[in-house]
């Protein structure tokens, strides 16, 4: 076989997997996205929590997630899901504007059997976001 085809295969795989984080990192992005908004609609302090229906692992490979913010303001900008074999494989998903991260608070979890957990929090100094993982 030509060195040619491999090549071609291996960006194959890797168009995939990056689909394959992408929608991952779509759906959190929106249940995140959906949290804020349930907790802005509410002038009350409010907590709210939202297992999320992941893949334990994808094309066998475990990954991470992450709420990427701004250090400064620490507004919430984007969920980036990051291969853990490789880490040039990852995709990123913009999140709706408004929440903030805490940096006290989960804002990278390893994706694995263990079910993940989107959270918010309205609190009189704003409203936050942050994943966990279930024990």
């Amino acid at each position: 076989m030509p060195v040619f085809y491999f090549y071609v295969v291996d960006n194959i795989t890797v168009e995939m997997i990056e689909r394959e984080l992408k929608e991952v990192t779509d759906y959190v992005s929106s249940s995140l996205g959906n949290l804020f908004l349930l907790a802005n609609s509410t002038k009350s302090d409010v907590v709210l929590a939202k297992k999320l229906d992941l893949p334990s692992s994808i094309r066998d490979s475990t990954y991470y997630l992450e709420i990427v913010y701004d250090l400064e303001d620490g507004i919430a900008q984007y969920v980036e899901a990051i291969l853990q074999d490789s880490s040039g494989v990852r995709a990123d998903s913009l999140i709706l504007p408004g929440p903030k991260v805490d940096p006290g608070n989960t804002t990278v979890v390893e994706v694995s059997e263990k079910p993940v957990v989107a959270n918010c929090v309205r609190e009189n100094s704003g409203i936050y976001v942050w994943l966990e993982v279930e024990e």
